[in-house]
């Protein structure tokens, strides 16, 4: 019988769950961490489906894979995936890969970097865990968007790039509520379709698979949020990415001034505090919460095990760019 093994550390941001990959994870050459996410996205999809998906996972897991920086400055590199493909970038993710790195020793309190393939995201962390990072530069790309959704009528909402792309409305006549979860899901998958439908995308035609649902939050919460993920699975956290394009919106509208605290809830009751200021045209945003250590050990992959590459029901690509071909 042959083994192959894994080396992970589990984690949670705001209850949503990140596993961090230390070894034994494929070789992408030595390009940029962008080259290489191109590399793990075409080539071991099979590796990031047994990574993250039944029997080893579930839906709502997020992996990454720890890399060798661009940056000779970066602590870490890393290239985040889910339950159907390739991410940009993950907010509670990097908070994950921060308390882990934290957990193995490798860093302490302090302020570091980490490589992404969107790009170099500023962490700091303090004694306690507490971790602040600065997310790529967001902004909103498209202003009162509306949508004839079946079954949920017209509706108007934002798209925005905080790391990955996110449809954002508040009129979706739904309870942001745990009870809620399937028919907020139900409602979210629709706007997916309806944007799809209607020709509506991010820059450069790219594919806008996240849905941000929008609510009042408890006392001293700003909003309640419902982010459905690519692969169907809700977020757990309140979004890291998905947070940040918020905070990009409300600026860009005026309805937050720049460093004013944004704090965001999720679904689950976890909070996230935001804060954003003009860059150039777009919107610097920082993302302070708290990750979790859950657990650490090994994947074993038998050769003989014929789920040995995982149980996947769905995939895409998660770069699709529309094309009339």
């Amino acid at each position: 019988m042959i083994y192959k093994r894994v080396q992970i550390v589990d984690s949670h941001t705001g209850g949503e769950p990140t596993r961090i990959i230390l070894s034994g994870g494929p070789d992408l050459g030595s390009g940029s961490i962008y080259d290489r996410w191109k590399i793990f996205r075409d080539r071991y999809d099979n590796f990031r489906n047994a990574v993250v998906n039944e029997p080893r996972g579930g839906d709502a897991w997020v992996g990454g894979l720890l890399c060798t920086p661009d940056d000779p400055d970066a602590v870490a590199g890393v290239i985040f995936f889910n339950n159907i493909g390739v991410l940009s970038m993950c907010g509670h993710g990097t908070m994950g890969l921060i308390e882990t790195l934290r957990y193995l020793g490798r860093i302490d309190s302090g302020s570091y970097k980490i490589d992404t393939p969107a790009g170099t995201i500023s962490a700091g962390v303090d004694k306690n865990g507490r971790c602040t990072i600065t997310n790529v530069p967001c902004f909103r790309y498209l202003s009162d968007i509306r949508l004839n959704v079946p079954g949920l009528g017209p509706i108007t909402g934002d798209v925005a790039w905080g790391g990955n792309w996110f449809f954002l409305t508040e009129e979706h006549r739904q309870e942001i509520s745990p009870s809620n979860i399937d028919v907020l899901s139900d409602c979210a998958g629709a706007i997916r379709k309806s944007l799809d439908k209607a020709g509506i995308y991010g820059k450069d035609g790219a594919l806008i698979d996240h849905i941000e649902l929008f609510g009042q939050g408890d006392d001293g919460i700003d909003s309640r949020n419902f982010v459905l993920c690519p692969g169907g699975a809700y977020d757990r956290s309140p979004c890291g990415t998905g947070s940040s394009a918020k905070v990009a919106c409300l600026i860009d509208s005026g309805k937050l001034k720049p460093g004013e605290v944004w704090r965001q809830q999720s679904i689950i009751g976890s909070v996230f505090e935001l804060s954003g200021i003009w860059d150039n045209g777009e919107v610097i945003v920082s993302i302070t919460g708290e990750a979790h250590v859950t657990g650490e050990g090994e994947l074993v992959f038998a050769d003989n095990d014929p789920f040995r590459s995982g149980i996947s029901t769905q995939k895409i690509n998660l770069e699709t760019r529309h094309s009339t071909d």
